[in-house]
């Protein structure tokens, strides 16, 4: 296996063989980046496509210090970032109330049926202000400071968002899980 040096070399000297192992070597990862900010399909391989774009535009800038991996998938959230900003108007924020209340509070029993794609479909159907804010704050590590400078919204809002979130995501978990039972009892 090529190394990551040798790899970022070639690309920045333009050969396509390393642009497409520096590709294939990180387009997945990178793509569940993308699923986990956007709200389809079409929309995470936009964000991967324009990711991609910036890494290859930057890489002259990659000063081989830390994970190379946290560099590109830095990249990959701000570029997300860049869309929803771009779009974040055209979205509207569903009311908590409308989210339906689980016929019971989901208990670590509840937790342990959910697999990771599940999880992940769910926080996809968050609304676009709080997804936003929830991945970067529970995924990314960011503080409410952070996210206030990068979404343009007040700390107080992130603090919000992020509640709201874990609310929705608390009673959709609860709903999910239900449904499953029944299903699986049924």
């Amino acid at each position: 296996m090529a190394d990551i040096k040798n790899i970022i070399s070639g690309c920045l000297k333009g050969n396509r063989k390393d642009q497409e192992i520096l590709y294939r070597r990180h387009a997945a990862k990178l793509y569940a980046v993308c699923l986990q900010y956007s709200g389809n399909d079409e929309e995470a391989r936009d964000i991967l496509q324009e990711g991609f774009i910036k890494i290859f535009e930057n890489l002259c800038h990659y000063k081989h210090e830390g994970s190379f991996e946290g560099w590109i998938r830095k990249i990959m959230v701000n570029t997300a970032l860049e869309k929803y900003r771009s779009k974040h108007n055209l979205y509207r924020v569903d009311d908590i109330e409308t989210i339906p209340e689980p016929d019971a509070e989901p208990d670590n029993e509840d937790y342990a049926g959910l697999e990771a794609g599940d999880l992940l479909e769910i926080i996809r159907e968050l609304p676009p202000k709080y997804r936003m804010v929830f991945n970067l704050f529970a995924i990314e590590g960011y503080s409410h400071k952070e996210i206030s400078q990068m979404v343009n919204i007040s700390e107080g809002t992130s603090k919000s968002n992020l509640a709201r979130a874990r609310i929705i995501l608390q009673r959709r978990v609860g709903s999910y899980t239900g449904l499953k039972k029944k299903i699986s009892n049924g």
